[in-house]
């Protein structure tokens, strides 16, 4: 018996009977064998392909917030993604479901962000006529964009975990339902965390009726959440908060929309992100031949729109200034004589 049989069997025995058992995965939309040498469940190599992916590499130069802040502690769409899948695995191991599954599906979720977050979410829906959806986003560089068109052949489980983080579609793994859960604990609370550090919010800011629920500091409102969610879902047998809880964590994301998300301070420089985005767009979109040279075949199978929104969405916020800067700002130039 090989190590990674040894250690499907080991999930067996100690994981929930609900749980999304690596052996039983409904496997790759490639479908691959196992390799007697390896020492990974299947839902681990997914982890290893998504950590060492360009576009995870990319995270770290993508902001959450605040569009390019000064100062070198506010959260990236990286160091997000690193605290859901931490929330999410505590979540999943206190509750006795597939660990590797939670932090492949965390670890992959928001590869499709755009630069500067939603307002280049908003900006590319803008260009489109259409919803541009990030976590449909992320399952497309998963599947395709990855690997130079290849894309990372993911496990199924993680690849609808990916999408079903957000939006309409609810993961039908209880590890995925974890990892939506720990995304929305997550965001809310180092959002709180960026916008004190910000001067946009101070501790007292925070509605006394949340606070009493949650917890005064970061650290109070997060165990909250965590053990909430983790009591009630082994109660109730599903993922879910209490009522009282799950109404405190709703009006806290009500009041960060209010006072943070929608704060001028904040949200000051969004039109201008916007507005450069579009810009490109339009300009890629008049200069196919612009496109990097990795590009230029998907032009002939998805379009030029869709190719086109495909390169902007992977771009880092400071990429995407470079490329505006060098197509529309006249450079500096000198007479040498």
């Amino acid at each position: 018996m090989t190590i990674r049989q040894t250690l499907e069997q080991e999930e067996h025995r100690r994981l929930d009977p609900r749980a999304a058992f690596s052996d039983r995965s409904l496997g790759r939309p490639v479908p691959e064998e196992p390799r007697e040498t390896d020492v990974r469940t299947c839902y681990q190599r997914d982890t290893d392909r998504i950590v060492h992916s360009k576009s995870f590499r990319r995270l770290m130069h993508k902001t959450q917030v605040f569009l390019q802040p000064e100062g070198d502690h506010y959260r990236t769409r990286m160091t997000h993604t690193l605290e859901v899948a931490r929330i999410a695995r505590t979540i999943t191991r206190s509750l006795n479901f597939n660990e590797d599954l939670a932090e492949a599906i965390a670890m992959g979720h928001d590869l499709g962000h755009t630069p500067f977050g939603h307002a280049g979410e908003s900006a590319l829906s803008d260009v489109l006529g259409k919803p541009f959806r990030h976590n449909e986003q992320s399952l497309r560089v998963v599947d395709l964009l990855e690997k130079e068109g290849e894309g990372l052949n993911l496990t199924h489980e993680v690849r609808l975990g990916i999408l079903g983080h957000t939006g309409e579609y609810i993961p039908e793994t209880f590890e995925g339902q974890i990892v939506r859960k720990s995304d929305q604990i997550a965001y809310v609370n180092h959002d709180i965390d960026d916008a004190m550090r910000a001067g946009i919010l101070h501790y007292d800011d925070i509605p006394r009726a949340i606070t009493r629920i949650l917890g005064e500091t970061h650290a109070q409102r997060i165990n909250t959440l965590v053990c909430d969610v983790v009591v009630t879902s082994r109660e109730a047998g599903k993922i879910m908060m209490s009522p009282e809880v799950e109404k405190a964590h709703r009006d806290l994301r009500t009041f960060m929309f209010d006072r943070v998300y929608k704060n001028p301070v904040a949200k000051g420089e969004e039109s201008k992100a916007k507005t450069m985005l579009k810009m490109l767009f339009e300009y890629y979109m008049r200069h196919p031949e612009a496109l990097p040279e990795d590009f230029l075949p998907q032009l002939s199978f998805d379009g030029m729109e869709r190719t086109v929104c495909d390169y902007i969405a992977g771009m880092t916020d400071n990429y995407a200034v470079d490329k505006y800067t060098h197509i529309f700002i006249p450079a500096g130039w000198e007479i040498r004589g």
